[in-house]
């Protein structure tokens, strides 16, 4: 008899099957004698779409809404009919007595795996693997500790109600708005609310005011002291009065406090933190920090789950922590591994914490040794990141005396405040720790005369423009940023982490810019005019992250069994009813600031300049046609003057590529060009180069270089 394991993707099925021994190669499956070990691709399943419940439905009609189905459906998705036929016979065979779910650990893995089963109508006993990493000794370890499969319905019941009201508020609001208006317009109970996010910093910026404020300092004995205001002084004049009387003067001494103080690192990461400090040092994107840790924990085993929102570990883990670090002296922090080995680890450290360790802990690094030129230039910071928080955690605080001196000149009092380093601990990792202050000679009780007295003027800053680092942490505490009259809702936002989650939050943020209601002006977010647009016409209720917060307590309850999933969604069905018939009645206006004059060559209707990535294209405005069009890429073709990259302006043989630097080329001197270029020896790294890239249209290196074998 055997057991059928179930992984999320093959790769982790790959990992599974060698720790388990399982080395029969099938088609879509490793076997042995105890074990089949399949996997999804992601999703196999997945809702219905509404032509899918009713083929009328296909043409989107403000008088269907709402479509609220009686009986939620989920269908196969064709893209991978392959292996969920693959996987529903490997559970149907009658050697197979047991199903054991190895997808991810957490809400959305659980609903990957009971999807498949549920379609696949098997009935058979199910057991839950739960683990953090794919290493081999984590996934041994796990599948001694298999858990029933009955202590995760209710999780998988939240996930399902998750997905199902996703689904009917998400369908009704976006074809309601978008058949309403004539535009493809996207609403959604989290990126609604995040475009809200981002306006309302725009708007704070814009009606920002400064104003001119000052301070004053002296200098005793060639040492700064700062004049303690009890207000911000925004009148000049005030200083001025108080500089003539200082002058000639002397001040008196009358305290010396110094204290010894302890400073301690950040906490560990979660994904959410890693992604802000990636964007802080190389500026890579969410959904690149993402993508590259993802590959970090499948194919290279070296980290942690990331998609995570615990900065802790549990207590069972102390045990496994000089294992980790041995891994990490496969980095430049050789020395400081070492070092840290000589230390005892224990269950009270700071770090260790139970309670706040949900599905997931904080993301480390784990047992298995790097091979660093294995790793790719973006791989390589990313752990390394990861490697030098985990060595801070574990170190020795930063160890410090605090000296203050304050000093007065009748009621006037003025402070120096400085730091001299005792044991650098955690800092002995960071490089920007350079400049060491000394304390001060004073005494306590002596007269000085007054060297110097500056007034410094000074003027108040609007908050920053949210980049991808601070917006992702603006989504995981909005709580901070909307005024919420419930008190209820603020505080559940911030337990359950604010809008999205860890792990969709870079993909809300990156289908924000696709619909273009957000784009970036260098490194600065700022929503667009269509999304300024979907805020003035969207219903009240999905502009606001209470709705996402009053989800979340809902779907905890369900997770803990204290609330009936259907009970959850006729409230979203009534809900939905609320908001159509507020989109039907609005009276409001939607205006094309990017309508151009060319005709859509499918339906003749003005079509739509739209920003990409990598330039520009033209769409339709009518949302049913579908029809684009490339206007303006971005190619990874350098200019033969300036060797900058060149820009493509349209597609096929009557494309034209230019240069800022005003080089111009037609598609057919492109290709020319480098069929003439072919006949010298081109590099192996240029052909691998541009072979590889795949999403450029009439990529003219490909053509040119295709035949070539370097």
């Amino acid at each position: 008899m055997k057991a059928l394991i179930l992984a999320e993707k093959p790769s982790v099925g790959r990992d599974i099957a060698k720790a388990l021994q399982v080395n029969a190669t099938k088609q879509g499956y490793f076997e042995n004698n105890a074990y089949i070990v399949t996997w999804a691709l992601g999703h196999l399943v997945t809702n219905a779409t509404p032509e899918q419940y009713d083929k009328s439905l296909q043409q989107w009609r403000m008088e269907d809404l709402p479509i609220i189905p009686k009986h939620m459906k989920t269908v196969i998705i064709n893209k991978t009919r392959k292996q969920f036929n693959t996987v529903q016979k490997l559970m149907q065979r009658d050697d197979v007595k047991q199903i054991i779910i190895a997808t991810d650990a957490g809400r959305e893995g659980e609903l990957v795996a009971r999807l498949i089963i549920d379609k696949a109508r098997i009935k058979k006993p199910i057991k839950r693997l739960w683990i953090s990493s794919v290493t081999t000794k984590a996934i041994r370890d796990g599948f001694k500790h298999l858990k029933d499969g009955s202590q995760y319905h209710n999780l998988y019941q939240a996930a399902l109600a998750r997905s199902e009201a996703d689904w009917i508020v998400g369908i009704n609001a976006t074809r309601a708005l978008t058949t309403k208006y004539d535009a493809q317009l996207s609403l959604g109970r989290v990126q609604t609310p995040t475009i809200q996010l981002i306006h309302m910093r725009q708007q704070e910026i814009k009606n920002f005011r400064p104003q001119d404020y000052y301070t004053l300092s002296i200098k005793l004995n060639g040492v700064k002291f700062d004049f303690r205001q009890e207000r911000r002084m925004t009148d000049r004049t005030e200083l001025e009065t108080l500089v003539n009387e200082l002058k000639g003067q002397e001040v008196e001494i009358v305290s010396i406090d110094t204290k010894d103080k302890k400073s301690y690192p950040s906490p560990l990461f979660n994904l959410t933190d890693l992604q802000q400090a990636a964007y802080q040092r190389y500026h890579m994107g969410a959904k690149q920090t993402l993508n590259t840790l993802q590959q970090l924990y499948e194919r290279h085993k070296l980290v942690t789950y990331p998609r995570t929102d615990s900065n802790y570990l549990t207590t069972d883990m102390v045990g496994t922590l000089k294992e980790r670090l041995q891994a990490t002296m496969g980095t430049t922090y050789l020395d400081v591994a070492k070092s840290l080995m000589q230390q005892k680890f224990d269950a009270k450290a700071r770090y260790i914490n139970n309670q706040k360790v949900s599905d997931h802990h904080a993301i480390i690094p784990t047992e298995v040794r790097p091979n660093m030129s294995d790793l790719s230039p973006n791989e390589q910071k990313i752990y390394l990141l990861i490697v030098q928080r985990f060595l801070e955690v574990l170190s020795p605080p930063y160890r410090y005396v605090e000296q203050k001196v304050t000093a007065k000149f009748g009621d006037v009092t003025f402070v120096n405040q400085m730091q001299q380093p005792i044991e650098l601990g955690f800092k002995k990792l960071q490089t920007d720790v350079q400049q060491r202050e000394k304390t001060a000679d004073f005494e306590k009780g002596s007269r000085i005369k007054i060297q110097d007295a500056t007034i410094q003027a000074h003027q108040t800053t609007p908050p920053p423009y949210f980049n991808e680092g601070t917006l992702l942490k603006a989504m995981e505490r909005p709580d901070k940023f909307f005024s919420l009259r419930d008190k209820k809702s603020a505080q559940t936002l911030k337990e359950t982490g604010g809008i999205g989650t860890v792990a969709t939050r870079a993909d809300i943020i990156d289908k924000l810019y696709s619909m273009n209601a957000i784009e970036n002006q260098n490194g600065s977010i700022k929503v667009t005019s269509k999304g300024r647009q979907i805020l003035e016409l969207a219903p009240e209720a999905l502009t606001s992250p209470v709705l996402t917060a009053k989800w979340e307590d809902k779907l905890l309850r369900i997770e803990k069994g204290q609330l009936k999933r259907q009970q959850f969604i006729a409230e979203m069905k009534d809900f939905t009813q609320q908001i159509i018939e507020e989109i039907k009645q609005s009276e409001q206006k939607y205006k094309h600031d990017n309508l151009t004059s060319a005709e859509c060559p499918t339906c003749g209707k003005f079509m739509l300049r739209v920003k990409t990535k990598n330039g520009s294209m033209l769409v339709c405005q009518d949302p049913s046609c579908k029809t684009k069009k490339d206007v303006k890429t971005q190619t990874k073709a350098r200019c033969p003057q300036c060797k900058k990259r060149l820009t493509k302006f349209g597609v096929g043989k009557q494309a034209t590529y230019r240069c800022s630097c005003g080089y111009t080329e037609t598609q057919e001197q492109m290709d020319k060009r480098f069929k003439n270029k072919g006949k010298d020896k081109v590099s192996k790294r240029d052909m691998k180069k541009y072979m590889k890239d795949d999403t450029m249209e009439n990529n003219p290196f490909k053509e040119a270089l295709k035949g070539l074998k370097g």
